[in-house]
């Protein structure tokens, strides 16, 4: 005997409960059996594309079917197969997003595979997103990549990181400590990595391996960080992430009232009347998701700590829910109400409901207690009963009640009902009614299951379903929706069944219980009530004489939203009420709809859904009412000619029909989900087609006869034939069989075979009778052939003609679109009514019929992978003769069905494209304009379905983009159109935005073909198939290196075509433009542009066009780029050359290993000799933290390519950019050209044009130098901005390309440079002083100081020289600024002589220059960090200055009186007394003070402190503009203070110091006291909570 098959993963549940379920075992077998054979057959004939990607997408359709219906073993290699496809390092980006996508989908479920099943690598994923997102060439336009690949790729990591092997965590250490510099970018991609990255589901024995490695460290990082830099946030996210993996085994409770006052801040709550908010905390804030899965991973176990903090939390934030409140920071609170609850719900779940699997459990000392639960709800349910009623809106509020309720139902459901019956009551607040409404619509499931808590519940749900009726409201639209939602809601969960009889037969009911059984006598009243309601909606939407004359076929949005409302929420009514109520009910819809007439568009819709309900749910008794009724008309046709009327009595029997051939669920017994499904019997079907002989076969006969010119048959008629058969064609969709037909052979070669997947959906097809479907299709074609030639105006009919080509191409029994917003519905109802609490599928019957029916459809519309046979061939290529027809309403109908149906078909679209491109040949004389525009709506697609422009295929493009640009010689095309114009900018900008750079090397890694031999052995399913020949293995790599070389010859070939296209004569310039365009997205960083094309770009440079010499500055610079010569590197050991020993455990900071670093004027490389003896590091975080395993650096000059070459010696790419820049004559007009005002004044340092430069002078070292040097001279002396910003761009291009030049070159390019920085820097001007502090800092950007040192020199010579006046001083400080700021930690000798030369001229009495030197005495003691094991730093340290500031400032802290700001801005001849010393003093350090609150990583200091007396005497009181700067300032400085983190160290300080200036005489004094006091409070509430003796204090 076989052994039993393994179990399988994880299936789908529903298909167990379709009518055909048996069948599918063998479905599904044999289906995977196929994906596993051919999946492994292309990876091992290396035949990634279409083979692979056709069947990863099968799987993926697998998956959506059958759910993980496959063993482990399986499972196991489908990923591992994947990951080693999704990291081939050359792979195509749409390929790798497509098997990244499905690899996440394999790797959703995480608790099916554990660690021991399954061990994944994580270093090929960390350099795939270092190759794409840390892309170095991206910019340079050398590859494009998707929007969406970042998500994508940041998903996948996500997925893997549970299967990190356990030594991941040391080694992620060891690669991104090294980056970890606070100064310098490369800290926030350290931290994102290890947010990424790092793994926090280790089990408890690994620990040691995992968090524990890095816990302290990190959150020593985050404690004593006080600013909010940038990467704060994902430290946040990290701790969150680690919390909630491991409740219980860290120990949070000495960081809660700091996490909390974090959390607190990053609220941005305003506090006081007039409070200046930091800008940069409004952008870096914490996510709310994070924060508060952090929180709720902390509540609970012994300590209470963070309940405690929780309550303190919303207390003190309470009152900023009152709905009369509004700003910006509203979204942030509601959204914490929202999540908070869910998140605690979801804890709840998992501790106590959840299966348990491999991920660590929760101790059960940790386990949240009921207790716990109740001090939960209580501290919330405040803030959120007012939340109800925010100007943002209820729905955070329901949602929060939602999860609440499900916790405790008794402290949540009463006080919302207080509000809700007041509500129902008042007529004039209707925003109260949707609010309170959608709030008990939360709560519905809670309030009536009753349960322990809240038995009571049930006895609500009458007199509120009652009271909620007059909100079927004609006139109000929201008020509608909502009550519809309401009753919907109730509805499906409580059957509406009549139960009073009971009380005459039982006595021992509870009172409760007895309450509700003579309640439900009023259900049948309540239903009737709400059919008058809707009958009375309906009429008020008829508008019968305005309707018919106006065309629309559709009803206006609001209209079609209401009438989703009232079909589904009557249908589920009848569906829940009993057989009694059903009879009354259907009565009452049989006589409205039979003594009424309606026009069709609208208020018949909303008749017919509800006739439609009726027969849906209950068909023996409905039909028994409509057919009689419906034949009857129908026999009186011939003498009433109310065409009206006969359509739409037609499609009622046309419902019937379809309603006899299709499957439906009877409501069955409620507490097992037997579903008794009807299964149409032999003589159903029978019946059913011999209704489509009896009706369909004399419509298609006359439409034969009348498109063969023998019948004639006016349009009407015509219109009514086709309506007939579209409606016969919908009703029997499901029993016809699909089209046959031949394949459309050789579209693409494949080695592995494309065959469809045919899905049994319940119907056998009776293949011995005639197919309607194909003969639909045959007489359609002919008629559509007639009406195009004799009437084409009969818009009308062509309509119907579209439909029914689309429907006998898609439908099968159900609508996508329909599928998609029941799918959706289904899933928003699903949302309001799940007991998350639960878990564990616990859904109401009601609904999991309806996923049972979605299934079924799901399996009707699974469609794509179809083949593509002739007989589809044919209605496309109708659909593309309708698109390019005369008249815009059908053109763009039929583009609609075109573009579904090529995205039903495999490899159609390369059928299909030549056909469109014909009509914008130039050479053809016979295209209307008509014809020309429907192409160019062909090509450019609708916005979610194929683009035919731009598929990633060289084949493809290769045809499409020379069309598009030739066809600008088409007769058909006009510029004077605004409709072509338009047409042509959007496919330019389309392809533009959609194209991805497209593969040259399609090679398969042995790794993959190993592991696609173990799936093909694995067993069960197991195949028929046996293993590859070596000849088939032979001829696979054969092919792939065809394909290699033809995908190559494809690319080159486009270039080419592309560029015989722009030297076209007469070609429009805008055709010109986008060919330019499509050019430069063909620059790639793995194949250098063919020759021709590089001419091309370097001649564009100075083109007439602007666009163009812009474009071709970036091509320029990319091409530039793809002839770099590699530079070769060398392993250095950095304790070696500093002689001191490796630091034992982690020390930050300024040490004695990386001491060699800093810049020192005593050693610096001034000869040959100290400059090759000098070892370089260029990045300048390298060191700071920890060195990285092996430090590289450039090798010695030797070993570098060759400088100084003669021409002869370069490539032939290379030779034509040397020819064009060593002609004066090409340089000169470039650099006219350069100098140029783009827009005035937004004209800005161009990094583009500097890039380029840089590549001239990095590739061709010092060759145009002496071309260039009399340009540079002369821009330089001539001060308009575009000149200057021009010689700003080569300058920084020059210095930043000289990077590997020797030293006689680098010596020599100074002795050129100083004069002109010089000039440049005398010559200043308010337009020009940004573009050189870019260029400054630029050109120190990634550069060793010591070899920029003719730079800093010339840059301290005189930073205040006064000549030139103040504003030149501040702008030569800006300039200073930026170089040094690049240089960070690694110049402190050059920050000392800064500071020792500013410290005497701090009395500065120009604002500007005082504004400037605060900003710069900023970034001198920036580097002044307290961080935790960091060293003391040899840059200058905040609190010596700060010391002997205070000594200085001394008289003015002795006076009593308030300060008066007295000094005018005049240089007055003579000493000044002190205090005017010291008032000047005092401004430019309080402009320091403003400027390092948002900047610096740490706040005020001690000494810091010792200022704010100062501060108090000064500013003012009231809000009065026209007090001077001072106060203005010490205004501001003291908000910005009060918002500043303290550590708990400082604490008793401020305090202190509060009361010293509380007790002055100056009542200014103390009342700025007190607003200080309440702002610093609020900022640091849970850390002054947290100390005793400092809460006594401030009492």
């Amino acid at each position: 005997m076989a052994p039993p098959p393994p179990a399988p993963q994880k299936e789908i549940v529903y298909n167990k409960l379709l009518p055909y379920g048996e069948r599918l075992e063998a479905e599904a077998a044999r289906f995977l059996a196929q994906i596993k054979d051919n999946l492994a057959r292309a990876v091992q004939l290396q035949e990634l594309w279409p083979g692979g990607l056709f069947w990863t997408r099968k799987l993926s359709t697998y998956i959506r079917l059958y759910g993980r219906k496959f063993s482990r073993e399986d499972h196991v290699l489908f990923i591992k197969l994947l990951y080693e496809l999704v990291t081939i390092p050359k792979l195509e980006i749409s390929m790798m997003q497509g098997f990244a996508r499905l690899l996440i989908n394999l790797l959703k479920k995480k608790e099916l595979l554990s660690r021991d099943d399954l061990e994944l690598p994580w270093r090929p994923l960390y350099e795939m997103l270092e190759r794409i997102l840390y892309s170095k060439t991206e910019h340079l336009g050398l590859n494009w990549f998707p929007n969406s690949v970042e998500s994508v790729l940041k998903t996948l990591v996500k997925s893997c990181r549970p299967y990190f092997p356990e030594d991941a965590t040391a080694e992620m250490l060891d690669e991104w400590r090294p980056l970890m510099c606070p100064f310098d970018v490369t800290m926030q991609k350290a931290i994102a990595y290890f947010e990424l990255f790092l793994p926090t589901t280790l089990p408890p024995e690994l620990h040691h391996k995992g968090f524990k490695l890095w816990f302290d460290e990190f959150i020593g990082l985050w404690v004593s960080v006080q600013n909010l830099p940038q990467w704060e946030g994902h430290l946040v996210n990290l701790f969150a992430r680690l919390a909630t993996d491991n409740i219980g085994y860290i120990d949070w409770d000495p960081y809660v009232p700091k996490i909390f006052t974090r959390i607190l801040r990053s609220l941005n709550l305003p506090v006081g009347s007039n409070q200046v908010v930091v800008p940069r905390f409004l952008t870096n804030a914490y996510d709310v998701g994070h924060a508060v899965m952090w929180i709720t991973a902390m509540m609970g176990g012994p300590s209470k700590l963070v309940q405690k903090h929780l309550t303190g939390l919303f207390n003190s934030i309470a009152s900023f829910y009152h709905p009369s409140n509004n700003g910006r920071w509203l979204n942030k609170l509601m959204k914490l109400l929202q999540r908070l609850p869910s998140g605690v719900v979801r804890r709840l779940h998992r501790e106590r409901y959840k299966k348990t699997t491999w991920l660590t459990p929760v101790p059960a000392s940790h386990k949240l207690t009921d207790q716990d639960v109740t001090d939960f709800v209580k501290c919330i349910i405040q803030p959120v009963l007012l939340a109800m009623f925010s100007k943002t809106g209820s729905l955070e509020a329901a949602q929060a009640l939602q999860n609440l309720a499900l916790m405790r139902p008794e402290l949540v459901i009463p006080p919302v009902l207080e509000k809700t019956y007041p509500a129902l009551e008042t007529l004039t607040e209707p925003h109260q009614l949707t609010a309170t409404l959608s709030c008990v619509i939360g709560v519905a499931r809670s309030l009536v299951s009753g349960g322990r808590w809240f038995p009571e519940g049930p006895t609500h749900m009458l007199p509120l379903l009652m009271r909620a009726l007059p909100g079927v409201d004609p006139n109000d639209f929201s008020k509608c929706m909502i009550t519809f939602q309401f009753i919907a809601t109730f509805s499906t969960l409580v059957p509406l069944v009549d139960c009073s009889s009971v009380l005459q037969e039982r006595d021992d009911l509870s009172e409760v219980e007895r309450e509700l059984c003579s309640a439900t006598a009023e259900f049948e009243d309540f239903v009737l009530q709400f059919m008058d309601r809707c009958f009375g909606l309906i009429e008020s939407s008829t508008l019968e004489q305005t309707r018919e004359e106006t065309e629309t076929e559709k009803m206006t949005h609001l209209e079609s939203l209401v009438e989703l409302g009232l079909s589904s929420t009557f249908s589920t009514i009848l569906t829940q009420c009993s057989k009694d109520i059903f009879k009354v009910a259907l009565e009452k819809v049989f006589n409205f709809a039979v003594s009424n007439i309606f026009e069709t568009r609208v208020a018949g819709r909303m008749v017919a859904d509800m006739c439609r309900a009726a027969v849906k749910c209950r068909p023996e008794e409905s039909l028994k009412l409509f057919v009689p009724h419906c034949c009857n008309v129908i026999t009186h046709l011939t003498v009433n000619d109310d065409v009206l009327h006969d359509e739409e009595l037609d499609k009622e029997l046309l419902w019937n029909l379809q309603l006899l051939s299709e499957d439906w669920g009877k409501p069955g017994d409620l507490w097992n989900l037997d579903i008794q499904w009807h299964v149409p019997s032999p003589e159903e079907i029978n019946f059913a087609f011999y209704l489509l002989d009896t009706f369909l076969q004399p419509e298609l006969s006359r439409l034969e006869h009348y498109a063969a010119g023998e019948l004639d048959m006016s349009r009407d008629d015509v219109q009514q034939c086709l309506a007939i058969v579209h409606n016969c064609l919908i009703g029997s969709g499901n029993i016809l069989p699909p089209l046959q037909g031949e394949r459309v052979a050789h579209l693409v070669p494949s080695l592995v075979s494309l065959e469809e997947t045919k899905l049994y959906t319940g119907v056998e097809y009776d293949l011995s009778r005639e197919n309607y479907r194909e003969t639909i299709a045959r007489v359609t074609r002919k008629l559509l052939r007639y009406i195009l030639d004799n009437s084409e105006d009969d818009t009308k009919s062509l309509f119907l003609i579209i439909k029914i080509i689309s429907d006998v191409l898609q439908f099968q029994g159900s609508h996508k679109h329909e599928f998609d917003s029941r799918w959706k519905s289904f899933n928003l109802v699903k949302k309001s009514m799940e007991n998350r609490l639960r878990g564990k599928k616990q859904h109401i019957r009601a609904l999991l019929i309806d996923r049972v029916m979605l299934q079924h459809e799901l399996r009707t519309l699974t469609m794509e992978g179809c083949e593509y046979k002739t007989s589809h061939q044919e209605m496309i290529r109708d659909l593309l003769c309708l698109s390019t027809s005369s008249y815009g309403q059908v053109r763009s109908k039929a583009q609609q069905a075109f573009f579904t149906a090529l995205g039903t078909y495999n490899f159609c679209c390369r059928d299909i494209i030549p056909l469109v491109l014909e009509f914008l040949r130039p050479d053809r004389q016979d295209v209307t304009q008509k014809q020309f525009k429907g192409a160019l709506y062909c090509l450019l697609g609708n916005h979610s379905g194929v683009c035919l422009a731009n598929l990633h295929d060289w084949d493809c493009i290769a045809q499409t983009w020379p069309a598009i640009v030739s066809s600008g010689l088409s007769k058909a095309m006009s510029l004077e159109k605004p409709s072509i114009v338009r047409l042509f900018d959007d496919l330019a900008e389309k392809i533009h935005r959609q194209y991805e750079t497209i593969g040259l090397d399609f090679t398969v890694p042995e790794k993959c073909v190993e592991i696609a031999v173990l799936l093909q052995k694995s067993e069960r399913p197991s195949s028929d198939f046996t293993g590859l020949g070596s000849e088939e293995i032979q001829l696979g790599i054969q092919r792939q290196k065809e394909k290699n070389a033809e995908a190559l010859r494809n690319y080159e070939n486009l270039v080419n075509m592309l560029l015989d296209c722009v030297e076209q004569r007469n070609l429009p310039w805008k055709f010109e433009h986008i060919s330019i365009g499509f050019l430069s997205l063909l620059l790639r960083d793995d194949r250098i542009l063919p020759v021709r094309a590089i001419k091309f770009f370097v001649q564009c440079l100075n083109h007439d066009a602007i666009v163009v010499r812009k474009v071709a500055i970036s091509a320029v610079a990319g091409i530039l780029k793809q002839l770099k010569r590699a530079h070769k590197k060398v392993p250095i050991c950095p304790y070696e050359i500093s002689g001191s020993p490796k630091p034992p455990g982690i020390q930050a900071g300024d040490r004695a290993d990386n001491q060699w670093l800093h810049y020192d004027s005593g050693r610096l490389p001034k000869t040959k000799e100290a400059w090759e003896s000098c070892c370089f590091v260029e990045k300048t975080h390298w060191g700071y933290y920890t060195w990285p395993r092996t430090m590289t650096v450039y090798a010695p000059a030797e070993h570098q390519p060759k400088l100084g070459r003669r021409r002869e010696e370069l490539s032939e790419a290379e030779q034509i950019i040397y020819d064009h820049f060593s002609d004066p004559k090409f340089v000169e007009q470039l650099i006219k050209f350069l100098s140029l005002e783009d827009r005035k004044g937004k004209d800005k340092f161009n990094p583009r044009r500097f890039c380029l430069f840089k590549g001239l002078f990095r590739n061709f070292d010092d060759a145009f130098v002496p071309v260039l040097q009399p340009h540079l001279e002369q821009l330089v002396a001539d001060s308009h901005e575009s000149t200057q910003r021009c010689v700003a761009e080569i300058i920084a291009g020059l210095i930043r390309g000289s990077k590997h030049w020797t030293f006689e070159k680098v010596e020599k390019l100074w002795q050129l440079l100083c004069p002109l920085l010089r000039t440049a820097l005398s010559n200043i001007t308010v337009e020009t002083y940004n573009d050189w502090g870019t260029c400054i800092a630029t050109s120190c950007e990634s550069r060793d100081p010591r070899k920029l040192h003719w730079l800093f020199e010339l840059l301290l010579e005189s930073p205040l020289s006064g000549e030139g006046g103040s504003f030149v001083d501040a702008c030569r400080l800006y300039v200073l600024q930026g170089g040094l700021a690049q240089q960070e930690w690694r110049v402190p000798e050059l920050l000392h002589r800064l500071l020792k030369y500013l410290e005497p001229k701090l009395t500065q009495v120009y604002k500007n220059v005082r504004e400037r030197i605060g900003s710069v005495l900023t970034y001198i003691f920036m580097i002044d960090v307290a961080l935790p094991n960091t060293a003391a730093t040899k840059s200058p340290r905040v609190h010596e200055f700060t010391t002997r500031i205070l000594e200085n400032l001394k008289p003015l802290m002795e006076a009593d009186e308030e300060i008066q700001n007295h000094v005018m801005e005049e240089n007055g001849v003579g000493e000044q007394d002190e205090r005017t010393q010291g008032i000047k003093l005092l401004k430019t350090i309080l402009k320091w003070l403003m400027a390092s609150a948002g900047r610096s990583f740490s706040t005020a200091v001690t000494e810091q402190l010792q200022l704010l007396p100062l501060f108090f005497k000064i500013a003012p009181v009231e809000n009065d503009n026209s007090y001077d700067e001072l106060k203005r300032d010490a205004k501001m400085c003291l908000s910005l203070m009060s918002q500043g983190l303290l550590y708990p160290q400082q604490v008793p300080l401020v305090l202190q110091v509060l009361k010293q200036t509380a007790r002055s005489n100056s009542w200014h004094a103390r009342y700025t006291v007190l607003t200080y006091l309440q702002t610093m409070v609020f900022y640091n509430l849970f850390i002054f909570l947290n100390n005793e003796a400092a809460v006594k204090d401030i009492r």
